[in-house]
């Protein structure tokens, strides 16, 4: 056994054999994730500080560990709020003699089979059942994604987090992975995954409308816009920057009066579905004449705030239409084919798998993406994959409560083919994590928003893990 002493790292690192007669893991052993993260971050440090010959970094056979895991050691909860002014939960752990914070955030369109956000007392009882049940957390391993979600899953006991709240369990799983990273000396994305490389683009709302808006405001959620000619990070952070005041600027031309902003920074006219498209699409066209970059338009339809379940129609009040599902399923393929649309998000109510599906099959390379479909519940995603329902998905982890749990939706996402987008709620904070999960959960786009400190706030932290990821290169779309 060879001992490494790495200078301002407090333990020493073991370099073992795996074979037959070695002190390390026989042959067929499985490394947990924390000795994986622990593995990469180790071999960088080598790297860095004392640049090792070939011999040491790629003998067969051999891995580098640490001689213990990362506990517990403290643990709090608080009431904070969001930029909405909705409550959330605030929680620290202490790891390795590091903090981790995390605030939950809140949706206004929530699906139907999302984890319940708060116990049943409401947001104080929450953050009061947190100090009753950390005894039962104190000594769990920080750096076992995993392992924690599965301690407060059963802590919890329901199906939905109905007892202490998902906002705690998200709150806990992430404030745990953020002080476990801090006392490794790693980005939080690489205790998700060691080997993330890949760097999301940045999917902005121009517009908003439906739940996030006015009553004015177009009936659909979102238009959205996507650079993805960007050849960096900062360029296509900027490239998003430019098509939001593009429309601006046209939206000041063409109304009598100001424009005001939805939750996420979109611009709130009051436009029909048609129109607000029609405006961001020539904003993005002129912006990527200008640049020379493609830019691509999508749309987050959020149908489920649309959907009357009594009648089974879909009812835009922006234009004051109403449309059965057919007539749903030839409105969303029309808006596709007039505005060249890459990207449609819940086109229709969340249980219509089939639907999904059809649209899926007819829409050929335009991304078809289940949020409310899946609400980041692996159940749900084994059922579309079984009926060929989207081609992209969406996550968001406080959707099913835990890092752990969201981690597992995204692996088999992954596996299943579907592209990732990692989003953030239009009741969000100043938190920056949503950047270490879109890169640690290799999501090929990141949806923040636009513009406002809690959405400016992920697009700087993916600025600075751009800079730290050194071989990271932008991710390949569809």
């Amino acid at each position: 056994m060879l001992h490494l002493w790495l200078p301002c790292r407090r333990q020493v690192l073991y370099l073992r054999d795996e074979g037959e007669g070695g002190r390390g893991p026989g042959k067929g052993s499985r490394r947990t994730r924390a000795e994986e993260v622990l593995l990469q971050a180790d071999v960088d440090l080598l790297h860095r500080r004392h640049r090792p010959g070939p011999s040491i970094l790629r003998q067969e056979g051999h891995k580098l560990l640490t001689g213990s895991a990362l506990r517990i050691e403290a643990l709090s909860a608080r009431v904070a709020f969001n930029g909405r002014g909705d409550p959330g939960i605030q929680v620290e752990v202490s790891a390795g003699g590091e903090v981790g914070r995390a605030l939950s955030p809140s949706g206004a369109s929530r699906g139907i089979h999302e984890a319940v956000p708060f116990s049943p007392g409401g947001p104080d009882e929450t953050a009061r059942l947190v100090a009753t049940y950390k005894r039962k957390l104190l000594g769990e391993n920080a750096t076992d994604i995993q392992g924690l979600a599965s301690t407060i899953k059963k802590i919890d006991g329901t199906p939905n987090y109905s007892r202490i709240g998902g906002s705690a369990a998200y709150s806990i799983s992430v404030a745990a992975a953020v002080a476990a990273s801090r006392a490794r000396g790693i980005l939080p994305c690489r205790l998700i995954d060691p080997r993330c490389n890949s760097l999301p683009y940045p999917l902005g709302n121009v517009i908003g409308g439906g739940k996030h808006a006015g009553e004015k405001s177009p009936s659909i959620q979102e238009v959205l816009v996507a650079p993805l000619g960007a050849r960096s990070v900062r360029e296509a952070i900027e490239l998003n920057f430019d098509v939001h005041s593009t429309v601006g600027r046209e939206l000041s031309s063409r109304l009598p009066y100001p424009v005001g902003r939805g939750d996420e920074g979109g611009w709130s006219p009051g436009l029909t579905d048609e129109d607000a498209i029609q405006v961001a699409s020539e904003a993005a066209r002129e912006v990527a004449d200008r640049s020379g970059r493609k830019i691509r338009v999508g749309v987050d339809f959020a149908s489920g705030s649309l959907y009357n379940p009594k009648d089974g129609k879909y009812w835009y009040r922006a234009s004051g239409k109403s449309v059965d599902r057919e007539g749903q399923l030839s409105y969303v393929a029309e808006l596709c084919d007039r505005f060249d649309l890459f990207y449609v998000e819940d086109p229709l109510q969340e249980e219509d798998f089939d639907g999904f599906a059809d649209l899926t099959s007819s829409l050929g390379k335009t991304l078809v993406v289940g949020d409310d479909l899946y609400t980041t519940n692996l159940e749900r995603l084994k059922e579309g994959a079984r009926r060929k329902s989207t081609s992209g998905v969406i996550i968001k982890v406080n959707q099913v409560g835990t890092l752990g749990e969201a981690e597992e939706f995204s692996s088999s996402s992954k596996r299943g083919g579907q592209t990732l987008i990692a989003s953030h709620r239009s009741g969000d904070n100043e938190d920056p994590h949503l950047a270490d999960i879109a890169i640690g959960f290799g999501c090929a786009l990141m949806k923040c928003g636009i513009v406002g400190a809690e959405r400016t706030a992920k697009l700087n932290a993916l600025l600075m893990r751009a800079e730290k990821l050194l071989r990271a290169r932008m991710a390949r779309v569809g």
